[in-house]
């Protein structure tokens, strides 16, 4: 594992990594994350009954324009000529969390990971923000880098599990 720090120089100080002598690839990541909701919020979202409307629908749209913003909310990362994106949601069989999945690809000379990871928080965000109304007690955790590839390091699998999925 590589322990050198590439946002910073020298001195220590925060700096954008000259990205510049890098060569261009194909990179895709993915990030997941999970909200934990009650029973009442958990039916709103599969019947589509909550007073906001469509919660996975507009937490998907959400995610979407926030990922395509990484740049702007997170300081020192590149803009990035996005190729492709997806979010998708899945209902554990607990029956009371919504996981979601955040997919992005670009060719270029640096990864999506940052854009994977801002995708599926705000699109949690988004799900939490559409249902507090029924319940204030959801909870957003477990989000994390999944997989990644392209790139000078690599390929990246979070569980080496999904390496042969």
């Amino acid at each position: 594992m590589n322990e050198k720090l590439t946002h910073f120089d020298s001195e220590g100080q925060a700096r954008m990594v000259d990205v510049s002598q890098k060569g261009e690839t194909d990179r895709e990541a993915s990030a997941c994350g999970t909200i934990t909701v009650s029973p009442a919020v958990m039916q709103a979202i599969r019947e589509g009954s909550a007073a906001k409307g469509d919660v996975l629908g507009c937490a998907r749209i959400a995610g979407i324009m926030a990922l395509k913003r990484t740049d702007e909310l997170i300081p020192l990362c590149h803009s990035l000529p996005l190729s492709g994106c997806s979010i998708t949601f899945s209902f554990p069989e607990d029956g009371v969390s919504v996981k979601a999945v955040c997919t992005v690809r670009t060719h270029g000379r640096t990864g999506v990971e940052m854009e994977a990871l801002t995708g599926v928080s705000t699109a949690l965000l988004t799900i939490y923000d559409m249902c507090k109304a029924l319940d204030k007690r959801m909870v957003i955790g477990d989000i994390h880098l999944v997989r990644k590839s392209g790139g000078k390091s690599g390929d990246f699998y979070f569980d080496e599990h999904e390496r042969a999925e």
